[in-house]
């Protein structure tokens, strides 16, 4: 399994997708945007050129869509109440299928389980153009089922499983954090022109119009940015569930042995006590001159957890998040509709399994340079077609 944490960390896959990221940037120029909507289209199309290769943003691949959609209400199902996580057993089954939740959640994942089966067998396909760059992550996982190495048996079921937690695990906490960093920016415009003139001083006017992945590592400003962002909005407010193994006391309380821990990164975050008066506020300062990172090591801020159960994602999740904020940072102005002052936007939460903007983010672009590097730029991306 260590290679496949490995590849999917490479800077072969991330350079393999430029093209889907440009494509994706060039559809904001210039027109009052809906932001939730191109940013988890950009990244959903990050996330599939890794998994999948290249053919998934392309027009002969008409099952995207409804993946999509059967994604969402994936999402959706489990962060509903079941009567079987509380009353396991019969019980507790025939509540959820009077509900109507089993049967829902049969339905949900029968039509998952028929698109990975349908993707794994085009990537065995003998047909198949030879990939680049080693494959992507389908290749990873099918190379890996059949070595076959390892004492414990990897099957199609595990190929099926990788795939489904990179899609959930990805798209939806990727795209929400930038939301909310481009949220907070808009209502502090000291801090996004500070963080903007950090990424064009770095990255200048090259020849690809975009910041590259070997930019990332030096913009300061913008992980300080990411980070803020992570601590007032993470991803998961509530960490994966842990189960105490013997009885232990938290916090002057007796917690007996085999109860259910939940941990609250969004009050974590928050906490006056680690981040003073204004923990409440959007301050990316705060950790200038700072050591305290999101990595497990830091107990103040845990948005991917720590320990043994610490997102696997981390890395790929992060980069994505840059990498991909950076751009839409050094390619555009951005701007509220006209008359519309940056205390009113609004900031009001909303979901189940992760916390997103309740409003939609409305933004007009604007592309930075002169105008014949606008039209350098919006060209050189239309040109790319995915094949």
């Amino acid at each position: 399994m260590a290679c496949t944490g490995a590849r999917c960390g490479s800077s072969s896959w991330w350079s393999s997708s430029a093209c889907a990221r440009e494509q994706q940037v060039a559809k904001l120029v210039s027109k009052p945007v809906a932001l939730n909507e191109h940013i988890f289209g950009l990244t959903d199309g990050i996330i599939g050129t890794v998994a999948f290769g290249s053919v998934y943003g392309a027009d002969q691949f008409p099952h995207k869509g409804r993946f999509q959609e059967v994604l969402d209400e994936a999402m959706d199902m489990m962060a509903s109440f079941s009567a079987e996580d509380f009353f396991p057993g019969t019980g507790g089954r025939l509540v959820d299928r009077l509900t109507g939740l089993l049967g829902r959640r049969e339905r949900v994942f029968k039509d998952l389980d028929a698109f990975f089966e349908l993707n794994i067998e085009q990537h065995l396909d003998p047909a198949r153009p030879k990939p680049d760059n080693g494959g992507d992550l389908v290749d990873v996982l099918i190379g890996l089922w059949k070595e076959q190495h390892s004492t414990v048996r990897f099957t199609k079921d595990h190929v099926k499983a990788i795939i489904l937690d990179t899609f959930i695990g990805a798209i939806d906490t990727s795209s929400v954090t930038m939301l909310w960093a481009m949220s907070e920016l808009i209502r502090k415009p000291r801090i996004l022109s500070k963080v903007q003139e950090e990424i064009r001083a770095m990255v200048g006017r090259n020849h690809f119009w975009r910041v590259k992945e070997d930019h990332v590592p030096n913009l300061t400003y913008l992980k300080m940015v990411v980070k803020e962002t992570l601590r007032l909005h993470p991803p998961a407010t509530l960490l994966v569930p842990r189960e105490t193994m013997k009885p232990l006391e938290i916090g002057g309380y007796d917690v007996p042995a085999k109860t259910r821990i939940l941990v609250n990164a969004w009050a974590i975050g928050r906490d006056p006590l680690s981040w003073g008066s204004d923990s409440e506020e959007f301050n990316p300062d705060r950790f200038h001159d700072s050591d305290i990172d999101f990595n497990g090591a830091h107990f103040q801020l845990l948005p991917f957890g720590a320990g043994r159960r610490i997102c696997p994602g981390l890395a790929m999740g992060v980069m994505n998040v840059e990498f991909t904020f950076a751009n839409l940072l050094y390619c555009f102005d951005w701007a509220l509709l006209e008359g519309m002052p940056p205390k009113n936007v609004s900031m009001e939460e909303a979901g189940a399994l992760t916390f997103h903007r309740m409003a939609p983010l409305i933004l007009v672009p604007t592309p930075q340079g002169d105008s014949s590097a606008n039209m350098h730029f919006t060209s050189l991306a239309s040109n790319y077609v995915l094949n």
